[in-house]
């Protein structure tokens, strides 16, 4: 049976992350460094220094890589619920997409060479990371799709493409680019990926065409346009093995998945939160909102859902927490599908509360409502998700 306790230890740190991402993060929520396309590096910098400053920074990193206090999945569900009550939370503790999806799989992949290039600089708060795989008319939630190439000549990979919907590209340092290596005489081939490390000027081959106008504004830089012309990558920037590239993806996106529920879950919290309050304060027609029938089903209808939500992401951990269950990839599919689809619900129910002001910039509802409805697109749509489920349970 799975054990509803929260552990002591982990309580105090939920409690000490609420408290920082409250104190120190939401008054950020109006500063005009959050742009149409997330905050900028400036602001994204700032936060980190306020998370390092109180010891909280990137608190999921293993052990191993120093300072990192390596929670399991399920105290990663307790712990990123709370650095959610601010879409800002995630980006200062350094446990926002694509860092720290990024920093799972190079943490279980990543060469001792590559970990220290590549790797602890994200740890450290000190660089961003993108992974480059969605692309126009080819790889997205079908990666077999993918159109980039990679030519061996025997000593480096020359790769060719387009990718676009790249979170974080413009100004991002660690990069891991997905990209089809064509058939040669030295070596396997197939989807596989590469480790490139990107600064202010190149490296030359590397293009970030623009910054993509979407709904949401919760990632640092937004979504980029990214393209590859003859961008040259010695043989040592194969993160992993030549061929795998699917399976590493896989190996990332399944935690990711979760992740993203929970960070997401704790957005969905505090909108409920300034509904109720608005609902107990709020005058109509002779009383408060609250009494009022209507309001008050869909605060139920949102207290419900959120802790269903919950219980089930708390599920999907405790199945990868218990490793010899399988990849996980069923039930985070499962979860996603479900709690995307539920806090859309609940930031639109909301948003009915609050009235106009719910979609204003006078609270963080209307933000959180326009982000809840790209969320349901992060890591494939519902639909995608409920093939996949749908596969494996028609399987014979």
């Amino acid at each position: 049976m799975i054990d509803f306790d929260i552990p002591a230890d982990v309580a105090a740190l939920r409690d000490q992350i609420r408290a920082f991402v409250n104190d120190k993060i939401v008054p950020y929520e109006t500063d005009a460094r959050l742009t149409r396309h997330g905050p900028d590096d400036g602001l994204r910098a700032e936060l980190v220094g306020l998370a390092r400053e109180a010891g909280l920074l990137t608190f999921q990193a293993p052990r191993r890589f120093g300072g990192g206090r390596e929670p399991s999945h399920r105290e990663q569900a307790v712990l990123f619920e709370a650095a959610g009550w601010s879409t800002l939370g995630p980006i200062a503790l350094n446990c926002a997409a694509p860092d720290e999806g990024n920093m799972f799989l190079l943490g279980r992949v990543a060469n001792d060479e590559q970990v220290e290039q590549f790797l602890i600089p994200v740890i450290d708060g000190r660089q961003r990371s993108v992974f480059a795989m969605t692309e126009p008319g080819g790889a997205g939630s079908d990666p077999n799709q993918l159109n980039t190439t990679a030519e061996f000549d025997g000593t480096h990979y020359v790769i060719n493409g387009r990718k676009w919907l790249i979170t974080g590209a413009n100004g991002a340092r660690t990069w891991i680019i997905m990209a089809r290596v064509a058939p040669n005489p030295h070596g396997p081939d197939g989807p596989t990926l590469f480790l490139c490390e990107a600064g202010p000027h190149g490296p030359e081959g590397l293009v970030i065409e623009r910054v993509m106008n979407t709904m949401d504004r919760n990632y640092v830089e937004g979504h980029g346009v990214v393209r590859f012309t003859d961008l040259r990558l010695p043989a040592s920037a194969v993160l992993g093995d030549v061929g795998q590239a699917l399976r590493y993806a896989q190996l990332r996106l399944a935690p990711a998945r979760l992740t993203h529920c929970m960070r997401w879950l704790g957005a969905a919290s505090r909108a409920q939160s300034i509904a109720i309050k608005h609902a107990r304060e709020r005058t109509a027609f002779g009383k408060t909102l609250g009494e009022h029938q209507g309001v008050g089903f869909m605060i139920a209808d949102n207290e419900i859902a959120l802790q269903q939500c919950r219980l089930a992401i708390w599920w999907a951990c405790w199945t990868l927490d218990m490793g010899d269950r399988g990849t996980g990839r069923h039930e985070s599919s499962m979860v996603k599908a479900y709690v995307s689809e539920e806090l859309f619900k609940v930031a639109d129910r909301c948003v009915q509360i609050l009235g106009g002001i719910g979609i204003s910039d006078e609270t963080p509802v209307g933000m959180i409502f326009s982000d809840m409805r790209a969320f349901r697109l992060y890591d494939g749509p519902t639909e995608v998700h409920k093939y996949a489920i749908a596969r494996q349970v028609l399987r014979p």
